[in-house]
C-alpha cells in the first residue's frame, strides 16, 4: 500500500490497472440481462436482437375512411359513366384501421363516393356511386406492410429511443430484454459537511457533491443511491462501504481521498479489498482512488472521488461514465469536438493532464474559447463551461491565439448563437445574461478587465467589450483608449449605465475609512483589482493626483478579478477596504464610501453591431423590464442606456 499511497500515475496507466482488475473479476463487459416492460425501457440498451412476434399490421387494413370494394368492379367507372355498387353485396363501409372484408381488395375514400339514400351520418343506405376506377389494393395497408413476423426489428446493443419502443410494441411484444442498469452507491464523507439548505456556519460546508454524482450516474443510465453523510470516522466509513458493496455494483466514496490525517478512503478500500491506484496525474482531480472490494463471492469496484466539487464532477466524467457505459453495453460518451482559438495565455503543470474549462462562442468566422477559473472548488466554472480543453502532460501552457480542441458540453447550434462579452466585470452583464436567456439567446462573459476587453476585440475574440476607462487628460471615458488599442477596428460605442464607485468597507465601517488617503494608515489592509482593470486605472489616476505612492498602501498588490470578489475579501476579513461598485457592497451587507461617478460602455465592432447574433442584446437595451431591473441595483443609473456615444471612425 505504501508504494501507491498518493502516488500520481498517468491516466492511461490508472485505467489499465483498473481494467485488468475488472477483467479478472469478470466485470469488463455488460452486466446481466433482464426483461423489462416497454414503458421502463427508454434509454436502455438491448441485450439481444428483437425479432418480430407478429406482423404489423397483422391483417389487411383500411388506410382511410370509405367503402371496401372489389377493385375489378370499379374498372369501368368514369365521370361520364359512373357505376353504382350495392352496400349489401358490393361495398361495405369501413373506418381507418378496420380489417377489410375477405372479398375486398381496395377502399374508395369517403370523399370520392356519392351515397344513395344517405343516413344521418352521410353513409349510404342502399348504394354508392363511384366515378373513378381503383387499382387493386388502393388505400389499403397490407398485412406486414410495416413489420413481417420473424424479421429483425432492432439489433442487440441498440440504445432504445421512443420510436423504438413503438416498433417493439407494433411487432407484438410488450417487453424487451436489456442490460441491467448498474446500481451505484454514492457515499459522502466529512465531519464538516451539512445537508444543503441549512444555516451556514463557519467550518460547515453544504454537501452537494453526492447530488452531482448521483445526477451524473442517473443521466448516464445507472441507478444511484445516495447515502447519508458519514463523518470522518474510519470505522463508520468502512461499515458504510461494506454495506454498500453488498448490494451495489459500484461504490463511490466522496472525499477523504487525499493524504490528510482524516483522509480514510485509501485505508478503507485497502482493508476491504485491493487498492489499485491512489493518485492520477490529472488536474483537477489528482487524488483519485481506484480499487476493488470483496463482498462475499463478488468483487465490487470502488472509486475514491476527490472532495473538491470540480474534481468530483470531472472524476465522474473520466472514470464513472465509461464504466457505466461498459456495463450497459454501449460505447463511452464521445462529446462533440470543435477547434477554437484560445483568448488568453494559460500555464499548466507539465506533469499532469489538465482539464481546462472554457466558454465558447462563434465570433465572425471562427470559434473562440475563453478560459474560466481553474480552481478545483469552483463548481460555477463547470456551470458556465461550454466545454473542456485537455492540456496533455508535458505541455507547460498554451499561448493566446493558439488553436485548441474543445470537447463541447453544449450543442454546436447553441454555441453559434452565443454572444461573447470580454472586458470589465459589471453586475449588469450578469443581469443581461439572465434576460437574454429568457428570450432564447445566450450570453457568455469573461472578466479580463477593460483594457483586456479592448485587446480581445482587436484580436477578433469577442462580439463586444464592457469598458469604463477614464482618460485623465480629457476626462472622457473609453474613446481615447479605443483610439490607442483599436486604431484599425471600426466600432460603435453604446452607453450601458452610470454607476457609483467607492470604497467597500466592513459593515459599520469600524476602521472609519473616509477617503483614499485613509488607505495609507498603518494597519489598514487594502485589496485591489487586477492590472488593466478600469477600476484599477481609476484608482491609480486618483492616487497620482493625491500624490500617494502604491507602496504606501498595504495590500495594493493583492488582486481580485471582480467587484464581488473584492466585496468577499472585505466580508471575510482578508481586507479592510477595496475599491468597487456600491451594488457589490450592498450584495454582501457591507458599508460603502462613495467617491466617483463613472460611465460604463459597450464597445462593439461595426462588423458585429448589425449582426443577427447581437440584435437580441441591442433590443434588450430598450426593454423597460431590463432597464427597471438595472435601476434597482444600488448605485446604478440606467438613464444613458442604449445611447450611441460614438461611431469610430
Amino acid at each position: 500500500m505504501n508504494e501507491i499511497y498518493l502516488h500520481d500515475v498517468p491516466l492511461g496507466e490508472a485505467w489499465s490497472r483498473f481494467r485488468e482488475a475488472l477483467h479478472a473479476a469478470g466485470l469488463w463487459g455488460p452486466l446481466e440481462a433482464e426483461e423489462i416492460p416497454l414503458e421502463e425501457a427508454l434509454g436502455r440498451v438491448t441485450a439481444e436482437p428483437v425479432w418480430a412476434a407478429a406482423s404489423s399490421p397483422h391483417y389487411h387494413a383500411a388506410a382511410m375512411d370509405g367503402y371496401a370494394v372489389r377493385a375489378g368492379s370499379t374498372e369501368r367507372a368514369s365521370d361520364r359513366s359512373p357505376i353504382t355498387l350495392s352496400t349489401t353485396s358490393e361495398a361495405q363501409y369501413v373506418d381507418t384501421g378496420d380489417p377489410l372484408p375477405v372479398w375486398a381488395d381496395a377502399v374508395v375514400p369517403i370523399e370520392n363516393v356519392e351515397p344513395v339514400d344517405p343516413d344521418e351520418l352521410g353513409r349510404a343506405r342502399r348504394a354508392i356511386v363511384v366515378r373513378t376506377p381503383l387499382p387493386p389494393w388502393s388505400n389499403v395497408r397490407l398485412m406486414g406492410e410495416d413489420i413481417v413476423a420473424t424479421e429483425l426489428v432492432l439489433p442487440a446493443g441498440h440504445v432504445l429511443r421512443p420510436v423504438d419502443l413503438g416498433a417493439i410494441a407494433g411487432s407484438g411484444r410488450g417487453t424487451v430484454k436489456a442490460w441491467r442498469r448498474p446500481r451505484v452507491a454514492v457515499i459522502p464523507t466529512g465531519s464538516e459537511l451539512v445537508p444543503p439548505g441549512g444555516p451556514a456556519r463557519p467550518g460547515k460546508i453544504p454537501e452537494y457533491n453526492s447530488i452531482v454524482l448521483a445526477a451524473q450516474v442517473d443521466g448516464w443510465g445507472g441507478a444511484p443511491t445516495r447515502w447519508e453523510i458519514i463523518p470522518d470516522d474510519e470505522l463508520r466509513i468502512r461499515r458504510a462501504v461494506a454495506e454498500a458493496a453488498a448490494s451495489h455494483d459500484l461504490v463511490l466514496i466522496n472525499a477523504g481521498s487525499s493524504a490528510g490525517s482524516e483522509d480514510y478512503t485509501a485505508r478503507v478500500v485497502s482493508s476491504l479489498g485491493e487498492l489499485l491506484v491512489h493518485g492520477v496525474a490529472v488536474r483537477p482531480g489528482h487524488p483519485v482512488i481506484l480499487g476493488t472490494i470483496r463482498a462475499g463471492s463478488r468483487v465490487v469496484p470502488a472509486i475514491g472521488v476527490p472532495g473538491y466539487p470540480v474534481s468530483a464532477a470531472l472524476t465522474g466524467e473520466i472514470f464513472v461514465e465509461p464504466l457505466i457505459s461498459l456495463w450497459l453495453g454501449r460505447p463511452p460518451a464521445e462529446p462533440q469536438g470543435v477547434d477554437a482559438v484560445l483568448t488568453r495565455k494559460v500555464h499548466s503543470s507539465a506533469g499532469d493532464d489538465e482539464y481546462l474549462r472554457v466558454t465558447v462562442g462563434r465570433v465572425g468566422e471562427r470559434l473562440v474559447a475563453a478560459p474560466l477559473s481553474r480552481g478545483a472548488g469552483v463548481i460555477t466554472s463547470l456551470v458556465r463551461a461550454d466545454g473542456i480543453v485537455i492540456i496533455p502532460a508535458g505541455v507547460q501552457g498554451l499561448e493566446a491565439g493558439e488553436r485548441v480542441r474543445v470537447r463541447l458540453y453544449r450543442g454546436s447550434q447553441e454555441v453559434d448563437r452565443t454572444i461573447v462579452v470580454l472586458g470589465s466585470h459589471d453586475l449588469t452583464i450578469d443581469l443581461m445574461a439572465q434576460f437574454l436567456a429568457q428570450k432564447g439567446s445566450r450570453l457568455s462573459s469573461a472578466n479580463v478587465g477593460s483594457v483586456g476587453g479592448l485587446i480581445a476585440l482587436g484580436r477578433g475574440e469577442a462580439h463586444l467589450a464592457g469598458s469604463h476607462l477614464l482618460d485623465p487628460a480629457s476626462g472622457e471615458f473609453n474613446i481615447p483608449y479605443i483610439a490607442q488599442y483599436l486604431p484599425d477596428v471600426p466600432v460603435v460605442v453604446v452607453a450601458l449605465v452610470r454607476r457609483e464607485q467607492g470604497l467597500i468597507v466592513s459593515a459599520g465601517n469600524p476602521k472609519e475609512v473616509r477617503s483614499l488617503q485613509d488607505l495609507t494608515r498603518t494597519g489598514l489592509i487594502f485589496v485591489n483589482r487586477q492590472r488593466a482593470a478600469g477600476t484599477r486605472l481609476l484608482l491609480d489616476h486618483h492616487l497620482t493626483r493625491l500624490g500617494i505612492s502604491p507602496e504606501e498602501i498595504r495590500g495594493y498588490a493583492r488582486e481580485e478579478y471582480t467587484h464581488l470578489a473584492v466585496a468577499v475579501a472585505v466580508a471575510s476579513g482578508r481586507a479592510d477596504a477595496g475599491l468597487g461598485i456600491r451594488a457589490a457592497a450592498s450584495a454582501l451587507g457591507l458599508d460603502f464610501v462613495p467617491l466617483f461617478q463613472e460611465r460604463y460602455d459597450l464597445v462593439i465592432p461595426q462588423a458585429h453591431y448589425s449582426s443577427a447574433v447581437l440584435r437580441p442584446l441591442l433590443d434588450l437595451l430598450g426593454d423597460p423590464g431590463f432597464r427597471r431591473a438595472v435601476g434597482e441595483l444600488p448605485g446604478y443609473d440606467p438613464a444613458p442606456m442604449g445611447t450611441t456615444i460614438a461611431s469610430i471612425p
